[in-house]
């Protein structure tokens, strides 16, 4: 085992709401699933926690398990490791905020940077998460809606409430919830569409986003003393993301942004709904602004009931103008009818210029309170950050398709027959000169391949939801693979086609063309591909006009490609690298930070992460992929989402503001240390990775990585091409099938020989201690090695069929383990891992007897399964275990 029983660690004092929840889980157990059960699953319990203390090195008696229990032992021990996730959630265990918004506001300004200097920036700032179906959330939504009303009823008994509102009693409706869990089904039996993935984003949009944003902004206005502008708004990959997805079309496109549209505008009617029940103010009683006057007269409500209300009528005629937009932009009628025909608005702006008419005319009563307090504040908010479309809906696509795409263009008009063999200077020659010109290249009497006419047809799709729901429903089109200028210029070629860019002499496009430099490669030439970009006259012309221009890092590729601490590094030097180049073509810097949940893809705290960035990089303006468990773990009840949103804009804010922390002497310093700490992991996780004979056999075989690809748990398949090569390999199940096998090796491999091989401990230690990126990359590496388990790991090294060639690689894996550890609490000065991190460590330990069982029911069923038995319940139970385990590691995908 991992060092989880050290002497000198203090007692695990549990959560008190994990005790409650876990009680109640096992008198679920015995009511549901029998004594027996309940009596066994008590004593393998008892026999890991009494192990992980040092206390018995017994048997666990897993043994003793037939399949039947195996599975509900498994569903056990996975809903008591999601309740405590819960409960640590509600602690503020896995919590991101550091300091909320209005302490950062205050202590920026004891640094004297004025109320006028912050509210500035935030004028001109974008912060977003960005929602992707990423496929590393292993329950069903129906786990985690049981999961949300669970919380929900928590919170109702923090308040000493005993009743819910409907009358139930709250202790047992919290035992009925769990009771549902324990009867629901666990596993997916379809895969996942792109629209089960877009619903499913939808449902957080809906039930957090829409109601928690107005709430934040409203105590943001309280810090700042002014009402900024919407800084905070919410984006999706979530239906326009076919990189590698041939089920995303123009189909699943407009799907997307129909259903956003209908959810956004529901929304708005139920507030207008409530608003008309609010606002009972009397002409009677006080005088009517004539604008309400006049909003009131064109409501046509006959009522005389409401004759003297010229307020609610006022929302009447907003309420049917509403309705008429809802059903022209969605297709059908709303499910509150509007009283009258209204004319549907143009758009979100003139639906707020009605509302805050409205609001006027309250002010004009009796003060700010009346306008932009209470549901008619929030609405206003809501409509400047939602508009009618809720999520910007980014496009991407592969490079090398849009490379086909606009040679079979070309080649169609005789223009170039054989563009692909051209070099990249005659790309970029013919393009520019393409693009200069207002000519389509696209005949309706030419055919095309079906790539083309799908790429073609889901740009049509994008131009359709700009002319009905707005610009800024789609802003972003993610190129990934992104090497040259001409992968950025072919997109414009191709958005031409749809009208969404216009040559001349002030030529504009609609949707921002953004590269996506992965690779270790790729990030090292970011900075030289956007100055090549910029040079160009009209794409200096459009980003100047747009005020900013994208560019997006990814965190999974380089890290699968470099290692851990090479990919932190090459992140970090490409952003600080981008910044001159930004500032020399006049254009502010966006941006964009593809992450995951797990460390090895960029997770950790996006607090410390954002703090981290180097300096000038951040600008006020940042994006962030939120994907798989994460969304729900970040996002998945309000308290939660509030916290975690109220981070993101807080260290966005201190990033842009805060005065350099470090001296410009001691920051170079540093930097030179970490280009030699960096080569020194490249080279030994390259060595290990892409350098060792038979390492692919090894992976394959130790983990589940086979088992993994038949988790219905996303539309996305698990390679790029059709290889077992680690290149063509997604990132995502890479880093999963090693958190399932407790290796956790994409977060630290490497790191142990980077540090001992640095000569001054007191550097490094200085380095942990003042400066924030090198502090949260060694903070997230201990937390992956604190997860990690080489005993446990050993135990899946069995399941490598060739022994000899295990024998030859696991021990140096495990080595690089215990050199890493050593490393780590040396530099950081810790005797055990996570010494500093009290709340981290007691929540890992709690957790790990209640994993190891798993795992090691998971390597027995994995040996019969690869054995050739066929009983279905073999394949379930492997399965249910990749569900029980990621969800007890929390973020492992």
């Amino acid at each position: 085992m991992n060092d989880t029983s050290t002497p000198s660690r203090p007692a695990i004092q549990q959560n008190p709401d994990i005790r409650y929840l876990g009680k109640l889980l096992g008198d679920v157990i015995r009511e549901h699933g029998g004594d027996a059960l309940f009596e066994h699953t008590e004593r393998i319990r008892s026999a890991s926690v009494e192990r992980h203390r040092g206390e018995s090195p017994q048997d666990l008696g897993l043994e003793q398990l037939g399949l039947d229990d195996t599975l509900s032992f498994v569903r056990g021990f996975g809903l008591f490791s999601m309740l405590a996730n819960l409960a640590e959630d509600r602690d503020g265990v896995m919590g991101d905020t550091k300091v909320d918004f209005a302490t950062a506001v205050a202590g920026l300004k004891e640094h004297g940077v004025s109320s006028k200097d912050i509210l500035a920036m935030l004028d001109n700032a974008l912060i977003a998460p960005v929602l992707t179906a990423h496929p590393t959330e292993v329950r069903r939504k129906s786990i985690i809606d049981h999961r949300a009303r669970i919380a929900d009823l928590m919170a109702m008994r923090d308040t000493g409430a005993t009743t819910t509102p409907e009358g139930d009693d709250v202790a047992e409706a919290i035992v009925r919830q769990i009771a549902l869990l324990w009867l629901t089904r666990t596993l997916r039996r379809e895969k996942l569409g792109v629209t089960d993935e877009v619903d499913n984003a939808l449902a957080f949009m809906r039930d957090v986003f829409l109601p928690v944003l107005p709430g934040l902004y409203g105590q943001w206005e309280q810090a700042l003393g002014e009402r900024p502008r919407s800084f905070v708004k919410l984006g999706s990959w979530i239906g326009g993301d076919r990189d590698g997805n041939p089920y995303v079309t123009d189909a699943s496109l407009r799907y997307a942004q129909g259903r956003a549209a209908e959810t956004v505008l529901s929304h708005y009617l139920d507030a207008l709904h409530q608003l008309g029940g609010e606002l009972s103010i009397s002409s009677e009683l006080t005088d009517v602004a004539p604008e309400v006057v006049a909003l009131a007269e064109a409501s046509q409500d006959p009522s005389p009931h409401r004759a003297d209300e010229p307020y609610r009528r006022a929302i009447i005629g907003i309420y049917n103008r509403l309705a008429a937009t809802f059903e022209q932009l969605v297709g059908h009628k709303p499910s509150r009818p509007a009283l009258d025909e209204g004319e549907p608005y143009a758009g979100p702006d003139a639906f707020n210029a009605d509302l805050r008419t409205v609001a006027r005319a309250l002010a004009g009563l009796g003060g700010e309170t009346l306008a932009s307090q209470g549901a008619l504040g929030r609405l206003i908010r809501s409509v400047r950050t939602f508009g009618f479309h809720l999520a910007t809906l980014d496009m991407r696509q592969n490079s090398a398709v849009h490379e086909r795409v606009v040679a079979e263009l070309l080649a169609s008009v005789g223009i170039e027959s054989d563009y692909l063999a051209l070099d990249e200077d005659a790309r970029i020659s013919l393009l520019r000169k393409e693009l200069s010109g207002g000519r389509p290249l696209r005949s309706p009497w030419s055919t095309y391949s079906d790539e083309t006419n799908g790429e073609l047809a889901i740009i049509d799709a994008a131009a359709e939801a700009h002319r009905t729901l707005g610009p800024e429903c789609i802003t972003q089109y993610v190129v990934s693979m992104a090497e040259t200028v001409s992968d950025l210029l072919e997109v414009h070629i191709m958005l031409r086609e749809a009208g969404l860019y216009r040559a001349g002499d002030e030529p504009h496009a609609a949707i921002m063309a953004v590269p996506l430099f992965e690779t270790i490669g790729d990030l090292e030439n970011a900075p030289g591909v956007m100055a090549d970009y910029f040079a160009l006259p009209e794409v200096a012309h459009i980003a100047r006009a747009r005020g900013h221009q994208e560019v997006m890092i990814g965190y999974s590729d380089s890290n699968k490609d470099g290692g851990y601490l090479t990919s932190c590094w090459n992140l970090a030097k490409a952003s600080e690298a981008l910044a001159p180049v930004f500032a020399k073509a006049g254009v502010g810097m966006q941006l964009f930070h593809g992450r995951g949940g797990s460390v090895g893809r960029g997770g950790g705290s996006a607090f410390e992460a954002i703090r981290g960035q180097p300096p000038g990089t951040v600008q006020g303006r940042i994006r962030i992929t939120e994907q798989g468990e994460v969304i729900a773990a970040k996002f998945g009840t309000a308290d939660s989402a509030s916290a975690n949103l109220e981070a993101m804009a807080t260290a966005s804010m201190l990033a842009t503001l805060e005065p350099q922390r470090l001296p410009d002497a001691q920051y170079k310093a540093f930097c030179a240390t970490m280009d030699g700490l960096s080569s020194a992991a490249f080279d030994a996780y390259r060595g290990m990775v892409y350098g060792t004979d038979g390492f692919v056999d090894f992976f394959r075989q130790m983990t589940p990585i086979a088992e993994i690809a038949t988790l219905k748990i996303g539309s996305r398949p698990a390679s790029r091409k059709a290889t077992n090569a680690i290149e063509d390999l997604r990132a995502i199940p890479w880093v999963f099938s090693w958190a399932q096998a407790r290796v956790m090796l994409p977060g630290w491999f490497g790191v142990g020989q980077a540090l001992t091989s640095h000569s001054d401990t007191a550097e490094l230690k200085d380095m942990a201690q003042s400066w924030p990126f090198f502090a949260n990359t060694l903070a997230n590496l201990e937390m992956v090695l604190a997860k990690s388990d080489m005993a446990l790991a050993a135990k899946y090294a069995g399941l490598v069929e060739d022994q000899a060639l295990a024998g030859r690689i696991f021990p140096q894996i495990r080595d690089g383990w215990h050199r890493t550890h050593d490393a780590l609490l040396e530099v950081t000065g810790q005797s055990y891992l996570l010494e500093n991190s009290p709340k981290l460590d007691a929540s890992i330990r709690l957790r790990l007897p209640y994993i190891e069982p798993l795992n090691l029911l998971q390597v027995e069923l994995l040996k019969r399964h690869r054995a050739g038995e066929t009983d279905e319940r073999i394949a379930e139970g492997i399965k249910l275990s990749i569900n029980a385990i990621a969800t007890a590691l929390r973020n492992s995908g």
